[in-house]
Formats: structure tokens, C-alpha cells, sequence
């Protein structure tokens, strides 16, 4: 089972007030119901989806909706859950706020989402009818609406963003996706629409995936502090070699001469460690900022020799 399913379960399985279950079946049957002359129909390949309408449908409105499953066509060969309604129709679509005066209303009345609750609720049915997540176990953070109509799209992102979600859209062919990618707003969205099982399971991979990357940052970030250490200590040894072949080592005095015959004997440990090697075995206390000014001597010798050799 998806992720999305497991989310999608959960969240059929809540218990709801009858003023919840409007306002959710509201946003069901808008995103999954196709309008007939006679009676109206509601297709999801989703069982728990299709079950969880049906209740709501009996407890609200005190109908039997008539269910029919089919393999979908060409290449979906998924199964399909189709509930056919012919009792009530039009007070039921009046009353979900889908149509009025016999015409399709793009945007539901305020009476459906008009409170924090509400809002909820209705966000509860917009993921059961048309929403996906990735798993975070297996790829990156990503939730997603996918929708026909432009309006309806810029009506979900405004209702998703007043709990500060950061929603985004994007136009896809002849869709419109309304998309989270940041791990924390998705998580915020899965606490909004009360699916707390999910939230927690989603919580545990997010803060596991980062502690993982932070550990990973650091061990590179260490990696290549090792590697610049040893790039320097290689061109010590190599300035000091230099210096030895030009005959000019004896002119440099004895404290200088004393770090480079220490970075010879010991060419691959760090400033820091070496400036310890050699303040216990002289007895004579030496910092790493002091041992980096005598080399820094060595340095600057070499460069001046190479460049009048140059000249």
C-alpha cells in the first residue's frame, strides 16, 4: 500500500461531527463527481475512498448510493469505485454548495469552509479526492492537488496557505497542480488534516533524513579539512626540500629550522598536532599560530628565490 493510501485510511477512519462531514463530501463529490441530467456519479480507484463517501452520503442525506466496480480502460487497469446517486440529487448538490440555481458553482459559499475547523475539513476531502504524497522513505518531500479548473486551483492553494503552508501551483498540460515541497509544511498539512499515524511515521523518516545529511555534511566538511591539512603539510615539506637543494637551509634561524626538521620527520600530521609534538619532545611551548608563522618564513623565502630565478 502507497503512502498516500495509508493516509488516506487514516483519514476515512476519523470520527466527525455531521458539520465536518458536509463540508468534506462537499470537496469529495466536487473533485470526484460527474453531474448527469438524472443522478450523479462519484469515481475513485480508491476502496477505503468510495466506502467512506458511502457512509457519509447514508448518515447525511439517508440514501443508498448505488455501487458498481470495473476495470478502468486502456492502459489504467486499475479497479474502478463508482457510486451512482438518483435520490436527492439536487438537494444534495444544493446543499454541498456544488450547485446553485441548476448551474455548477466554481467556488463553494463560505458557509462550507468559513471557520478554522471547517477549513480543515474541506482540505480533508480535497486530499482524499485528488491528492498524492511521496513516500519519504523513498524519494523526495513532495504533496501534490492536481485539478482541471484554474479558479478552483488558486482557491485551493488561498485555503491551504491560510495555515501558512506555503502552496504553490503550476500549470501541467491542461491541469493545474497545487504543489508542497517543504518537509516541514508537509508535515503541517498531514497534522492539519488530522491523519496523526501519518504525521508521526513522516516525522520520524524527516528527522532521520536529516540527522543522516547532517552527519554526511560534517564527515565531508571533516574529509576535506584532512585533505587541505595534508595539501599544506606536502607543500611544507616540499618548500623545505626546495631550500635544502639550494643549499640555503642553514641560513634560517634555528627556531625555523627546528619546525621544518619536525615537518620532515612527521609530514602528515596537522599544525596543531605538530606544534604539540614538538613542545613535549623540547620542552619548549610552541603554538599552532606560532608554528604557522615560522613556516610561513619558509614560504615566503621560497617564493622570493623563485621569483628571481624566474627574472
Amino acid at each position: 500500500m502507497s503512502f498516500t493510501s495509508k493516509i488516506k485510511e487514516e483519514v476515512c477512519n476519523l470520527t466527525t461531527t455531521k458539520t465536518d462531514e458536509i463540508s468534506e463530501l462537499s470537496a469529495l463529490i466536487r473533485n470526484l463527481g460527474i453531474i448527469y441530467p438524472n443522478y450523479f456519479q462519484i469515481i475513485t480507484e480508491n476502496e477505503n475512498v468510495s466506502s467512506h463517501i458511502f457512509n457519509l452520503l447514508q448518515r447525511n442525506y439517508d440514501i443508498t448510493p448505488r455501487i458498481t466496480v470495473r476495470r478502468g480502460y486502456n492502459f489504467n487497469k486499475n479497479l474502478q469505485y463508482i457510486l451512482e446517486v438518483k435520490q436527492k440529487k439536487e438537494e444534495i448538490l444544493e446543499d454541498l454548495s456544488i450547485i446553485e440555481n441548476g448551474k455548477m458553482s466554481m467556488i463553494p459559499k463560505t458557509y462550507i469552509y468559513d471557520d478554522f475547523e471547517l477549513k480543515r475539513d474541506y482540505l480533508r476531502g480535497v486530499f482524499l479526492s485528488c491528492g498524492s504524497m511521496n513516500d519519504p522513505k523513498t524519494s523526495r518531500y513532495h504533496l501534490e492537488f492536481v485539478f482541471s479548473d484554474f479558479e478552483y486551483a488558486e482557491f485551493i492553494q488561498e485555503l491551504l496557505n491560510q495555515f501558512h503552508l506555503n502552496a504553490k501551483w503550476l500549470k501541467r498540460e491542461n491541469k493545474y497542480m497545487v504543489y508542497m515541497k517543504e518537509a516541514e509544511k508537509i508535515g503541517d498539512f498531514l497534522r492539519v488534516i488530522g491523519a496523526d499515524r501519518a504525521t508521526l511515521y513522516y516525522e520520524d523518516i524527516r528527522i532521520f533524513r536529516e540527522e543522516k545529511n547532517r552527519a554526511n555534511r560534517l564527515n565531508n566538511c571533516e574529509q576535506a579539512n584532512v585533505e587541505k591539512q595534508m595539501e599544506t603539510a606536502f607543500q611544507q615539506v616540499k618548500d623545505i626540500e626546495y631550500l635544502k637543494e639550494k643549499d640555503v637551509f642553514e641560513l634560517l634561524d634555528e627556531k625555523v629550522q627546528e619546525a621544518a626538521n619536525y615537518r620532515l620527520k612527521y609530514p602528515e600530521v596537522s599544525l596543531l598536532e605538530l606544534s604539540e609534538i614538538i613542545s613535549i619532545e623540547t620542552g619548549n611551548q610552541i603554538t599552532k599560530s606560532g608554528l604557522h608563522h615560522r613556516f610561513k618564513k619558509i614560504k615566503d623565502l621560497v617564493k622570493k628565490m623563485k621569483a628571481k630565478g624566474d627574472a
